[in-house]
């Protein structure tokens, strides 16, 4: 049995974080899908959502609604098992990457609470580790989804996601790794505090060029424009999810928007610091009393609201190229993988490995 302090002890350090988290997805999961709808209206020149509240704010909730209240349908030769557990598997690896990415340092919410909490669920040793295997596991989804629907358009969809995903892990993998190098660390929270001085972005010549790296195969691998091919409208009317409908359609659509999340809270820890503030001006300059005045209050910013703002700058990222950029052929997408990402990386990577044995990093 556990006694009371135990229990306030599991309350403070796995309860709230759970519940901050849970409520974190869910409104993001919803709300992204107007800020998208949103985004590419006014960069298009209308308004997008207006009718249901103010300025469509009720929108993602009459959706979700809808989700909820449609019919289920499974097609009669389809593999019904395979069928209803793909979307699981997708959404539920999602949500795993999400666990142990901390979203700031331990807090008490402005004296809220009598003690200080974390703001993550768990914090792993070999945190970049967990996410690349939670990320990877998550494209047997997308292959069973297309399998399982007995559908040629779903089917081409999950062979093309698959190959996407596969190819671009690589890349990726590498970029993560010559962060790793900079840092000395698997440990997500010991890469920010390695960014304390400097900001892994400018860490000249490897920061931009790993940034550049992850960026784009971050991209192909939530299977967003331009690199949408196993979704491809114009071929393949959906892709892997076609034959989906109701809810199991609303947790695909759930999944994109959370692995976006994922890939820009990853990019946003690795490459930009994370909760730390952005010194805009330079440190050099800081005896300077107006230079000095601006870097305070930037440092007056709580620490989790730096991350937040990183992060929707990236998710309005995503937003921006899907409004701007047309969709690649297969053979330039899998071209751009393994003859330019593939050699870059791996070119970065020893550059890093390199600078980091003559102490340069």
């Amino acid at each position: 049995m556990l006694d009371m302090n135990q229990l306030l002890h599991y309350v403070y350090t796995l309860g709230i974080p759970v519940a901050v988290l849970l409520a974190f997805i869910l409104a993001n999961a919803v709300y992204l899908q107007l800020m998208e709808r949103k985004v590419l209206a006014h960069m298009q020149g209308r308004l997008g959502p207006m009718r249901t509240g103010w300025h469509g704010l009720l929108q993602p909730i009459a959706d979700s609604v809808k989700f909820l209240m449609k019919e289920d349908i499974i097609p009669a030769k389809a593999d019904k098992w395979v069928f209803s557990l793909a979307p699981f598997i997708l959404l539920v690896m999602a949500f795993g990457s999400m666990v142990i990415i901390p979203y700031g340092p331990p807090t008490d919410f402005f004296g809220l609470l009598p003690k200080k909490v974390p703001l993550w669920v768990s914090n792993l040793n070999v945190g970049i580790l967990y996410v690349l295997a939670f990320s990877s596991v998550g494209t047997y989804g997308v292959i069973m989804a297309g399998w399982a629907s007995n559908n040629k358009y779903s089917l081409m969809g999950g062979f093309r996601s698959a190959a996407q995903m596969i190819s671009y892990e690589i890349p990726m993998a590498f970029s993560i790794i010559t962060v790793v190098l900079m840092s000395g660390s698997l440990n997500l929270s010991d890469i920010v505090n390695a960014q304390t001085d400097r900001l892994f972005i400018v860490a000249l010549p490897v920061g931009p060029v790993a940034f550049f790296l992850y960026l784009m195969s971050g991209i192909a691998e939530t299977n967003r424009v331009p690199f949408d091919l196993p979704e491809a409208e114009s071929e393949l009317v959906a892709g892997y999810f076609t034959e989906y409908s109701g809810i199991r359609f609303g947790m695909f659509y759930m999944a994109e928007y959370m692995n976006m999340i994922v890939v820009s809270l990853l990019a946003s820890i690795m490459f930009l610091g994370g909760w730390l503030p952005v010194q805009i001006l330079p440190h050099t300059l800081g005896h300077i009393a107006p230079i000095a005045f601006i870097n305070k209050l930037l440092a007056a910013i709580p620490p989790t609201i730096w991350l937040l703002g990183k992060l929707y700058f990236f998710i309005f990222f995503y937003m921006w190229l899907r409004a701007t950029l047309p969709r690649y052929r297969y053979d330039q997408l899998m071209s751009i993988s393994w003859k330019i990402l593939l050699p870059l990386s791996l070119g970065t990577l020893l550059v890093a490995a390199g600078m980091k044995q003559m102490g340069w990093l």
